[in-house]
């Protein structure tokens, strides 16, 4: 997560299980208070096909189109896990993936306007089906696996279905890009 200025000069207006909200001045955002940091997996498979999750997220009221993403060290017996760890468990709990090789690429603010979230984005290399995906307990995750070849029209068709597509999935289509340059 991101570095956090001295307590004198920041105050908490509330908190709960996952989330603080804090005053820095002037300045209003949110941080996580239950992890260490934000893993995003960008996963192809050996079809040239991008690994897409899907799921309700209720924040914005609507199913977002999605990347394998999510926390690390916010479970009993996880904090302090590697990020690199928090990024293969997350391919696997929602994908039913593994990859042989993860490759850090960079580390980017999700909403720095809002929030010091600051996302670790892997590229998962040599992946392979293990498992059905799907989340943990109350994840009801749908994986997709779109050919990258016509992937802009296959996510123009979700978005006519009302469907959200997070910058996380542009982001992968350039690292994706970028790979192959």
């Amino acid at each position: 997560m991101a570095q956090r200025k001295p307590a004198a000069t920041r105050v908490t207006l509330g908190e709960g299980n996952f989330v603080r909200l804090v005053r820095d001045g002037r300045w209003e955002y949110a941080e996580r208070n239950n992890c260490q940091g934000v893993v995003a997996v960008i996963a192809v498979t050996a079809e040239d096909q991008l690994i897409l999750t899907e799921q309700h997220r209720p924040a914005v009221g609507k199913i977002v189109i999605d990347i394998a993403a999510g926390l690390s060290g916010d479970e009993p017996g996880q904090q302090g896990e590697a990020l690199a760890l928090s990024a293969q468990r997350e391919l696997l709990e929602e994908t039913g993936y593994v990859a042989k090789k993860l490759v850090h690429l960079a580390d980017c603010p999700s909403s720095p306007g809002l929030t010091n979230e600051i996302v670790s984005y892997f590229f998962a290399r040599q992946v392979r089906q293990v498992g059905d995906g799907g989340g943990v307990s109350h994840e009801q995750i749908i994986v997709h696996t779109p050919a990258i070849a016509t992937i802009s029209r296959w996510l123009k068709r979700q978005v006519k279905q009302g469907k959200l597509i997070d910058p996380k999935v542009y982001a992968a289509l350039y690292f994706v890009g970028k790979s192959r340059s």
